[in-house]
């Protein structure tokens, strides 16, 4: 009885021990999904749906601005800074017709640098 009840202690830790283990793994996932986007220290008219002002981003190590034509949730931005943002993307289920399929959330940022961007496309 007592070996059972030992070996029934020691199962149990083990499926506790993968239990947690398995979140670990979960998390470095979920957070592997980030990406890091340097966003210009201004804002540039652009047309979408209408006319709207866009954030010009580099994504990772890209050398060129695009136009990023939505907002990231979880962001204020402010001209005349820089940001280096880690920014987590989420496809949308179902998204409208005029609309992005893609959601951009901050996760953090990373830095926040008061200066004129360089190499902005005119």
């Amino acid at each position: 009885m007592k070996k059972i009840l030992a070996v029934s202690k020691l199962f149990v830790a083990g499926l506790g021990l993968f239990v947690l283990q398995q979140c670990n793994v979960q998390k470095t996932a979920k957070e592997s999904n980030a990406e890091t986007f340097l966003i210009a220290s201004k804002q540039v008219d652009c047309t979408g749906v209408g006319k709207q002002k866009c954030y010009l981003v580099k994504e990772g190590d890209a050398k060129i601005w695009s136009y990023m034509y939505q907002s990231v949730e979880g962001f204020t931005y402010e001209p005349g800074y820089e940001y280096v943002l880690k920014v987590k993307k989420e496809k949308v289920a179902n998204p409208p017709a005029d609309a992005s399929s893609i959601r951009y959330i901050l996760e953090k940022v990373v830095s926040k640098k008061q200066k004129i961007s360089e190499d902005l496309p005119q």
